[in-house]
């Protein structure tokens, strides 16, 4: 008989601290909110898929606004908010500030309930400063996912709005922000790219080591996000009254989502084919002063087109009826100025959808012209346009890339694929192979299906 002496003690699940700081994060987050987007759905599911792989996991951010202390997401993954310059909420932009006051409160609650963590993934450059000073201070290793850099949209802002560049340092904070970025960088123990863009600029502009680099795209839920039967299809479109081939756009109400540019792109389509209708999701509920800006910015330009006819503006689309409502457009739009991956796009070609994405950033270097997706320059708002008429106009065209798009999601972007990279990383397992990462960088996101 076995004694209680001679028992092994039981193994515990490791457990893991992703770190994003700003936003609402939440176990089901408002997304639209400020600063509440791609990347909060990012370190959310991330975490979940983490935990089925048998980890525990810990998400960090900032308490404010009376939230809740710890909240549970799922089995074995709970959300834990540390209080820091009081109680409002504080944009992206500013909160390095307060982030000695979160980083002593993190450590004393590490500390307090005797907490041992196997890694840390943090999320942007704010996070990964908070991560940067837990992991130094706990000697544990740290993998930093920026998701956007301060360097190319510095860049793409001074292009795309010279005349406004006297306001950028006071709005965007671009010299605080890239000097963190660099300290981060080159004192992490990974940085991990979204695409093969990303990987380029950060040897490029932050001369970062290539050894220290990986490729680490978002991913999706295949539970929820796939294709449908061409009867479900239409099930769901009489559901959602969409009498008319749709176009459908939807994220955060931002203006580097570029949907300006898509309504005087969609003006380009109506001239061709006046039967065409475009949905527009963008923002919460409660847009704030530079949100609402914004839509009646987006409201006049649909006044001046003389597109209220063809143009239904919606505040939200929920998150149980989203897959269906990519199921039921006819051709999904990512028109943005600047894109760091581009979740929605993603999520679209997993439910088979035909996609048109930017080329500024984001999928467009994963995807084969006219097999997986069409790319177009969403400044070129005729090209734009024309690229949104080709998959309305023919549907050849359109079938091949609901098929071959979805393909492709399902190949290279699961959530379990991405974790399990995450980790082979973090525990030293990892090899360029794994994720593809080779002397061209740009290679492996255009092999053929």
């Amino acid at each position: 008989m076995e004694t209680a002496k001679s028992k092994k003690p039981r193994s515990r699940a490791q457990r893991v601290a992703m770190v994003s700081t700003h936003g609402y994060v939440a176990a089901e987050p408002p997304l639209g909110n400020a600063d509440t987007g791609g990347q909060v759905v990012y370190v959310l599911e991330l975490s979940k898929k983490m935990a089925q792989l048998g980890y525990e996991v810990d998400i960090w951010t900032r308490q404010f606004e009376d939230q809740p202390e710890i909240e549970a997401v799922a089995p074995k993954v709970r959300i834990l908010r540390v209080p820091c310059g009081g109680n409002k909420f504080i944009p992206k932009e500013y909160l390095y500030e307060y982030l000695p006051e979160w980083r002593q409160n993190a450590l004393r609650f590490i500390k307090k309930n005797k907490i041992a963590y196997q890694f840390i993934n943090s999320h942007y450059w704010d996070g990964g400063v908070a991560a940067q000073n837990l992991s130094e201070e706990l000697n544990i290793p740290h993998i930093h996912t920026p998701h956007s850099l301060g360097i190319w949209k510095k860049f793409q802002m001074l292009q795309d709005y010279p005349e406004n560049a006297a306001h950028f340092e006071q709005k965007y904070n671009f010299k605080n922000r890239i000097h963190h970025e660099l300290q981060v960088y080159h004192s992490c123990q990974f940085v991990a790219a979204t695409t093969p863009f990303q990987l380029d600029l950060f040897q490029k502009e932050y001369d970062v080591p290539k050894e220290q680099l990986v490729l680490l795209p978002a991913g999706y839920d295949d539970n929820r996000f796939y294709p449908v039967s061409s009867a479900t299809r239409n099930a769901i479109r009489q559901h959602f009254d969409l009498e008319h081939p749709t176009v459908l756009c939807l994220g955060r109400m931002a203006r580097n989502k570029g949907y300006d540019l898509l309504i005087r792109a969609f003006r380009q389509v109506v001239n061709r084919m006046p039967n065409v209708r475009l949905s527009l999701a963008a923002g919460g509920s409660d847009l704030n002063q530079e949100e609402q800006a914004y839509m009646d910015e987006i409201k006049q330009i649909i006044h001046e087109l003389e597109l209220e006819q063809y143009v239904t503006l919606r505040s939200y689309i929920t998150e149980d009826e989203l897959p269906d409502w990519y199921r039921a457009a006819t051709v999904f739009a990512m028109p943005s100025r600047y894109e760091p991956f581009g979740m929605t796009a993603l999520e679209a070609m997993a439910c088979g959808t035909a996609t048109v994405v930017t080329t500024e950033g984001g999928l467009w270097n994963a995807t084969t012209f006219g097999r997986h997706a069409l790319y177009a320059n969403p400044f070129d708002t005729e090209e734009f346009g024309i690229a949104l008429y080709q998959v309305l106009k023919y549907p050849e065209l359109r079938a091949r890339m609901e098929r071959m798009g979805a393909h492709k999601a399902r190949s290279l972007f699961t959530w379990t694929s991405i974790a399990q990279q995450l980790i082979s990383v973090a525990e030293a397992r990892y090899s360029p192979s794994m994720n593809l990462l080779v002397e061209k960088p740009y290679e492996p996101w255009n092999l053929e299906d």
